[in-house]
């Protein structure tokens, strides 16, 4: 007999947990909500999301957002792909190049881990 193992994307752990305030976050729970964090931690990355989201309907191409760095294609390619992997963005081929759209939800799920922390 086989076992199937749920595996959870960053976002999806961070979906399926109460904000921190409310009770101590586990070992495991941690786990796997840290890559989703380390990957919004890098300053590429986070502002890459910020212009996806601000753009035009949304959505952008690799195309789009280069100039906006001092970086190489295949190295904007690599963090957008990494914000992908995380659950942070959709990603559609349409002919050679692909366009990300922003998953809100994603982000609001993130804002409720965080949410009603006290100053």
């Amino acid at each position: 007999m086989s076992k199937s193992v749920l595996e959870l994307t960053p976002v999806q752990a961070v979906a399926c947990c109460s904000p921190l305030t409310k009770e101590p976050l586990s070992a495991e729970g941690a786990a796997r909500i840290a890559p989703l964090l380390k990957a919004l931690a890098d300053p590429v990355r986070l502002r890459l999301l910020s212009l996806v989201a601000s753009h035009a309907d949304g959505e952008a191409c690799v195309c789009d957002l280069n100039d906006a760095f001092d970086l190489s294609q295949p190295t904007i390619s690599h963090h957008l792909k990494v914000l992908h992997e995380v659950g942070l963005l959709d990603r559609s081929k349409r002919g050679v190049w692909v366009y990300y759209r922003i998953r809100s939800e994603a982000l609001a799920d993130v804002g409720v881990l965080l949410g009603g922390v006290a100053r």
